[in-house]
């Protein structure tokens, strides 16, 4: 579980990133992300229904997603608000390989020093 003040929860923070953020997908996950005031990161995770219908497969992905964004923490840059959202494809894949491709995209768009 990510601390409280590194999650994003409040609906107009999201709508903030949505309609202003910075966009870079891959198959398995997109990111979305704009700077914000604040001494550190602030993540959201989407899981929809359309990833897969059962909560428990949805949840499996979340804490995945979760877990790779803690692995990130020490090279990534900070002051931002990332939303990642997941797609359907991300369900077949295997903890490494969800890992490889948001390096890249973390990469891609500059957010690892």
């Amino acid at each position: 579980m990510l601390n409280k003040k590194y999650r994003l929860s409040k609906n107009k923070d999201f709508e903030k990133v949505f309609r202003q953020g910075k966009f870079y997908s891959d198959k398995i996950v997109s990111l979305k992300f704009i700077p914000n005031q604040l001494d550190h990161n602030r993540f959201g995770i989407i899981v929809g229904l359309k990833v897969d219908r059962r909560a428990v497969v949805r949840n499996k992905v979340k804490r995945r997603l979760r877990s790779v964004i803690r692995s990130l923490f020490p090279v990534m840059k900070t002051s931002f608000d990332i939303i990642l959202i997941a797609k359907p494809f991300i369900v077949g894949e295997d903890y490494q390989t969800i890992k490889e491709k948001i390096e890249k995209l973390f990469n891609k768009s500059g957010l690892l020093d």
